[in-house]
Order: structure tokens, then C-alpha cells, then sequence
């Protein structure tokens, strides 16, 4: 017993001799600076439900076209062409859980609706209905608001089929 504590306060001198209070503060206060900068993604967005903000929404517009209200931010095969629907997956296709978001206008109804942008994952890209519309597109150090990102992650298989416009709410005015 008595060489553990001879040896414990020989290590604990050490560290004393070598470090200080300041010093230690200093290295907390940069490890939580630096935790705090980091950003929090992936975010996920996935509803519950799919399109659980649509109930009562009035559509206007072809859900196979690049015009159609909820596609304002969308890069990407539209699923309702790939044998999907705008709000879901084709067969063999699983949906990303995480999604970038925007905010589209409802001309039917006059309302803007946040959209949440879903990437159905596990087969090769569709190849139809190709729609690149940058609304509201951000810098990729947004990621959460860029739509030129693989969002296949979370998902077992990371291979792009294509993207679903799910409304997830109402927006601000």
C-alpha cells in the first residue's frame, strides 16, 4: 500500500508541476467552442406519417411536371414519374430520413407550405422527369437548405432513385 501512495502522489505532482488551472479553463473553453460551432446534421425530418401537412390542401398543377407547386426546391427524378407518388416511395425503394427543407406557394390556395424533400434510396437512378429548381437553394455550407447533396444516408443502401415533396406544415407569411 505504501508504494501506491507513494507512486500516486509522485503522478499527481507531476501533472501538477506541468498544468495549471488557467491552463485546463483554456482547454474546456475551446472544447466547448469548438462543440458549439460543429453543425448538428444529419436532421431528421421524415413525418411520421407521409404527407401528414396535406390533409384539406388544395392541389392545382400536374404532379409529373417540374411546374407543380410542391417542386420549388426539388434537384432531382420526381418519384411520381418513377412509380412512386410525390408524397411516397416507389416499390423496393426505401426513404431517406433525412431531408433538406423549403418553403413553396400554394397558388390554389394562396399559402405557403414548408416542404420537406425526401430521397427514395436502393435502386438506380430513374432517369425521369429530371427537375432542377434551385428556390431557395443555399451554399453547401447550409446543408440543410442545398439540394445538391446525396441524401441517401441513414438508409441501408446509399444508390439515388428519386425524390418525394412531402408537406409537412404551413408556413410563415
Amino acid at each position: 500500500m505504501k508504494y501506491l501512495d507513494a507512486w500516486t502522489e509522485t503522478a499527481a505532482r507531476g501533472i501538477a508541476r506541468r498544468s495549471s488551472r488557467r491552463g485546463w479553463l483554456k482547454g474546456l473553453a475551446a472544447a466547448l467552442a469548438s462543440a458549439s460551432a460543429m453543425p448538428l446534421l444529419p436532421v431528421a425530418r421524415a413525418a411520421s406519417t407521409p404527407d401528414a401537412g396535406a390533409a384539406g390542401i388544395p392541389e392545382s398543377g400536374d404532379p409529373e411536371s417540374c411546374d407543380y407547386w410542391r417542386y420549388c426546391a426539388i434537384d432531382g427524378f420526381l418519384c411520381g414519374c418513377c412509380g412512386g407518388s410525390p408524397a411516397s416511395c416507389p416499390a423496393g425503394t426505401e426513404m431517406s430520413p433525412i431531408t433538406w427543407i423549403g418553403t413553396c406557394h400554394n397558388p390554389a390556395d394562396g399559402r405557403n407550405y414548408v416542404i420537406s424533400y425526401n430521397d427514395c434510396c436502393g435502386r438506380t437512378p430513374c432517369g425521369q422527369c429530371l427537375c432542377t429548381r434551385n428556390e431557395g437553394d443555399r451554399p453547401m455550407y447550409r446543408p440543410d437548405k442545398n439540394n445538391d447533396l446525396n441524401w441517401c444516408l441513414g438508409t441501408q443502401s446509399a444508390v439515388y432513385h428519386c425524390s418525394t415533396a412531402i408537406v409537412i406544415g404551413l408556413g410563415l407569411e
